[in-house]
């Protein structure tokens, strides 16, 4: 490594590429976009298909089914779910983690135009909604009124507020929740219908000839060219009332004369209620690339501005900002950065006992830091929580490289040489293993950029924000610190004291203060480098011993090695630690039958009971159809609590107390979650086990029943449920066709009549201030309470006489299920749940897969959905990229010192220490999951760097001095102990900011993985000062 002595005999160009390192990275700082977590695409593309007053059934058979089956075939289609519900068909896709959303849209929208044709003709065009990066939204706006109804609202946002905030850089939609669309409203009396002979044929015929779009086009003439507007349409409710139905007699029967006509809205199946008041939220959803907090800034930019302009009686108001979380986040996680570096720095002063010698690795460190960033910049990455939390746990990296550096010139120059002769003996002797070690770590975070799924996509910038810290660390060590040592170190005299400072004593009380400075560092020094020869006599005694029984120690390094399996088999498991991030997701649902109101009711005490709670801030609800429940009988809504430091209980501890009070609501079955703590992961509960078959929906009910009970009787969960049920009451109207065909009534026209009456469908549009709005005639509600009361509605026979659908129709009750579930195209059940407390994730997962195995028959199919879908998935992935860096630094090492012998030992304490590390997680201390094994990783890109220095060490001290294997090893790792203790003690050290944050949003993620290294380095210590010599003399090369 002559290459690099260069650098200390050319000093204004290694200070050079270190300003230059400098400058890059605080130009990256400052132009780098800043999001909770690194960019993740995961899309949900939903198809929603009216088919207004259709059955289930029918909506499956005709609508669900065709579309399913185009749909499927589309490319990076991940899983494909439906569900079929009384006049609507709602088909989810959802794509593969990483799939370009744009593409897959492209694709569907052309299968469905595809199958358009095999639809019935009564249903209306498909609705397709892409979600990309997030189901919460970043910002959710509230809008109440005490004058205005909530369609009046929802078009006033429409018009005016929507608009104006999708217009801001990086909002990728502005959705309203609870909204009602405005619609001309023709509420139908049957009494007055039948008093006048009116059907309700006559009334739809009516408003179709009647309400007309015309495109008449223009008259041209020699001169001029005028356009035309023919007024063949309706555009007030006045126009409307006036419409003739028919006439009869001298007397002209108009619409008005047989029902009410209101300007009102599409549905009243829906509400959000928001402190107790009826709202309607806009949630503001951020584009995946987008700079998050500068979006938002950009949006609250604009609040000012939207309110003043908000018609009178209409108030606004921010209810969630997700940038608060964010913010004070990143700003913990800067602090902890910034006290690591400081923590870290005092502790190598006191290790080196020199202000001289510890400035080498303090200016190595944030240099480093600071040149990731320029790293991070040209892979395109974010500043984030993932990425400064790697530069965190790379400090203890790039301290190992400057430590190792100025402690090896500070050895030499205590044994006579100049600094200038003691940087270039060390650069000679330490270059090939700092490039190495720094080469190893590289090896260790591959993987992981290779990787899929959601490890991929969230920690691939993890790993490359180390793994560039580490190379930006290799470059200062080799360039920066050898000069630093050749230029600011000082000799020593044969006493041991700087050259300095017996010129100081020769001339007297000229420089008496400056002396009196170095005689307190000379004082120092002195004291710790006596104690240091002290603790490495000691260390090198016991040493001794071990060697001597080397076998035994073997044989305990064997059954260590052993343990692993048992060790890691006895731990429990997880996707991600629970975070409090302030905010609890609640759903619930009724009797299939409850109407809307009697919801509202029930839910307005929910919301009153967890509102009583110390520490809740708010609570809302979205009630019926808005709530994605597919009826008017389910419910979802919020629960913001107060910042962490203003309330005394935890997210977690809060929790368990809501979901005591919510299940004291009888009628109203609910469930508190938190929401997924990592992006990517999808909503719902924890546990979202799948059974599908091709079997019908009663008997993949049979076998879900059986597995949900036996679920229930484990005790394993909380709470647990089935999406399938059969228990909506449903009433068939039976024609016979035989009486209604001698009395000259269609099917058809019974049909048509009864949809008209009481689906709520739309006959056509109308033009209201610039817009088209439906038209949706149905009878009023007093007329439709009961089932009984439709068999009073009239229908026209062959001789225009009413004769009332009693004639012909009878009702019979039955039972349907709420809904019909399909998984990728096969009836399907899905068993949602909630692990008991003190059960894990993995618990409950390896429960249900073991219950399944002995309960469903052959021909059933079990999948995973949301969480649960991302921890089955990525437990696999992560074992394999464990595999993969391990085996890729093995091979890198023995392709560097051409031995397959060495790299053996360098590696030993490898598994010994993720070994010692598994014991806290087999004693419950802290589970295995997704950050725990990150931190695994990290560990072996830290641990392997001291058997790197070890072995290099002891085999070059074989070929200078001529040693044994056992000799050589023994005055390596003598020689070598202030290193490694001194490395040790800082990575330890430099993560206790980590350790000791309490509370608030990603402090359980940052424990986790800081706790493994921790742990895992202090063991390893251990065993890289006593294993890995004992190993070293069985298996390493002979040199000499």
């Amino acid at each position: 490594m002559s290459i690099f002595t260069r650098f200390i005999d050319r000093p204004v160009l290694a200070t050079v590429i270190s300003l230059v390192i400098a400058l890059l990275g605080a130009q990256a700082i400052t132009r780098l976009t800043v999001r909770q977590y690194p960019q993740t695409t995961s899309t949900t593309i939903t198809i929603v298909t009216p088919y207004i007053g259709a059955d289930a059934d029918l909506v499956q058979g005709f609508i669900t089914t065709p579309l399913e089956q185009a749909i499927a075939t589309a490319e990076g289609i991940d899983y494909l779910e439906s569900s079929s519900t009384l006049g609507t068909s709602t088909i989810t896709a959802r794509l593969v983690l990483g799939y370009e959303p744009n593409e897959a849209v492209a694709e569907i929208l052309t299968k469905i135009q595809q199958v358009r044709n095999r639809l019935p003709p009564g249903s209306e065009d498909s609705i397709v909604t892409v979600s990309t990066g997030g189901d919460q939204a970043a910002m959710y706006l509230a809008f109440t009124s005490d004058v205005l109804e909530a369609s009046e609202i929802t078009d006033y946002l429409t018009r005016a507020v929507r608009p104006r905030l999708e217009t801001v850089a990086g909002v990728q939609q502005a959705q309203t929740i609870g909204s009602q669309t405005i619609a001309m409203r023709i509420w139908l009396d049957p009494s007055k219908m039948a008093a006048l002979g009116v059907t309700p044929s006559q009334v739809r015929t009516a408003i179709t000839q009647s309400n007309f779009l015309a495109a008449v086009g223009e008259t041209k003439g020699p001169k001029l060219a005028i356009p035309l507007k023919a007024e063949t349409n309706l555009d007030s409710v006045d126009a409307f009332e006036k419409l003739v139905i028919r006439e009869q007699g001298d007397a002209i029967i108009r619409l008005r004369d047989v029902a009410d006509v209101k300007l009102g809205a599409e549905t009243y199946d829906s509400s959000v209620i928001f402190e107790g008041k009826t709202v309607v939220f806009i949630g503001v959803q951020i584009a995946p690339e987008a700079n998050l907090l500068e979006t938002v800034t950009g949006v609250r930019a604009l609040i000012p501005a939207i309110k003043k302009q908000l018609p009178t009686g209409l108030e606004g108001t921010i209810v969630y900002d997700a940038t608060e979380t964010v913010e004070d986040s990143i700003d913990e996680v800067v602090q902890s950065l910034i006290e690591a570096l400081v923590i870290v720095s005092v502790v190598i002063f006191l290790f080196l006992g020199s202000l001289r010698s510890a400035l080498v690795p303090a200016i190595a460190m944030p240099l480093a830091i600071v040149g990731a960033f320029f790293i991070m910049q040209m892979l395109g990455y974010s500043i984030n929580l993932l990425t400064l939390l790697a530069l965190i746990l790379a400090i203890g990296t790039v301290v190992d490289d400057g430590i190792v550096i100025v402690e090896n010139a500070t050895r030499h120059i205590e044994g006579g040489a100049t600094p200038d002769q003691a940087a270039k003996r060390t650069v000679k002797e330490l270059g090939t293993s700092i490039v190495a070690m720094n080469i190893v770590v590289l090896a260790v975070f591959a993987p992981i950029g290779l990787m899929g799924g959601l490890t991929g996509s969230l920690f691939t910038e993890f790993a490359y924000t180390v793994a560039g810290a580490t190379l930006i660390s290799g470059v200062i060590a080799l360039t920066l610190s050898p000069m630093m040592c050749a230029k600011i170190l000082r000799s020593k005299d044969k006493s041991g004291r700087t050259l300095e400072q017996s010129s100081s004593e020769s001339n007297g009380d000229q420089e008496q203060d400056h002396t009196a400075n170095n005689n307190r560092d000379w004082f120092l020094a002195r004291w710790v480098n006596a104690g240091f020869r002290w603790l490495a006599s000691g260390y090198s005694r016991v040493l001794t011993g071990a060697l001597d029984a080397r076998w035994l120690v073997l044989s305990v390094g064997v059954a260590i090695l052993g343990s692993l399996y048992f060790l890691f088999s006895a731990a429990k498991f997880e996707l991600a630690p629970p975070e409090d991030e302030g905010f609890l997701v609640i759903t619930a649902q009724a009797d299939p039958n409850v109407s809307i109101d009697q919801l509202e009711r029930w839910t307005s005490v929910l919301a009153e009971k967890i509102g009583e709670y110390e520490g809740v801030e708010f609570v809302f609800t979205v009630n019926g159809g808005g709530s994605g429940s597919g009826g008017s009988n389910g419910a979802f809504g919020g629960v913001s609590l107060l910042d962490w430091e203003q309330r005394e209980m935890t997210q977690m501890e809060l929790q368990p107390q809501l979901q005591s009070s919510v299940d004291e609501i009888a009628g109203l079955q609910s469930v508190v979650i938190a929401p997924p703590v990592l992006p990517g992961a999808g909503g719902g509960p924890p546990i979202q086990f799948v059974i599908s078959s091709i079997d019908q929906p009663r008997s993949v009910l049979e076998s879900a029943q059986s597995l949900l009970e036996a679920a229930r009787q484990s005790g394993k969960f909380t709470f647990i449920q089935s999406d399938l049920k059969f228990d909506k009451i449903q009433h068939r109207l039976l024609i016979d066709r035989d009486k209604a065909a001698a009395l000259g009534v269609n099917v058809d026209t019974i049909g048509l009549d009864l949809s008209t009456m009481l689906s709520g469908g739309y006959v056509n549009f109308f033009s209201y201030d610039g817009r088209s709005y439906r038209v949706v005639p149905q009878v009023q509600r007093r007329y439709r309470l009961v089932a009984d009361q439709i068999l009073d509605y009239r229908v026209a026979t062959r001789s225009g006489e009413l004769v009332p659908m009693s004639s012909f129709i009878s009702i019979k009750e039955d039972v349907q299920p709420r809904q019909l579930k399909r998984f990728n195209q096969l009836s399907s059940a899905t068993l949602s749940g909630v692990p008991a407390p003190g059960v894990s994730l993995g618990e409950a997962i390896d429960f249900l897969k073991q219950q399944s195995n002995g309960t469903l028959p052959n021909n059933y199919v079990t999948d995973w959905k949301g969480v649960s879908r991302q921890f089955v998935s990525e437990s696999s992935s992560l074992l394999l990229a464990f595999g993969l860096a391990v085996l890729l630094m093995y091979l890198t090492l023995a392709a560097q010192y051409e031995s397959f012998r060495d790299p053996a030992v360098m590696l030993i304490s490898v598994p010994m220490s993720i070994a010692g590390a598994l014991v806290f997680f087999a004693a419950g201390v802290i589970t295995v999951n997704i950050y725990t094994q990150i931190g695994l990783l990290a560990l072996i890109g830290s641990i392997i760097r001291h058997g790197i220095l070890l072995v290099e060490f002891a085999g070059e001290l074989q070929t200078s001095e001529r040693l044994d294997r056992r000799a050589a090893i023994e005055k390596a790792a003598s020689l070598r102990l202030r290193s490694i203790l001194m490395t040790t003690t800082a990575t330890v050290v430099g993560l206790i900011p980590l350790l000791v944050a309490s509370g608030g949003p990603g402090a359980a993620s940052r424990f986790a993985i800081s706790f493994t290294l921790g742990i895992g380095m202090a063991i390893d210590t251990l065993f890289t000062l006593f294993v890995v010599p004992a190993f070293y003399t069985v298996l390493a090369s002979e040199r000499h």
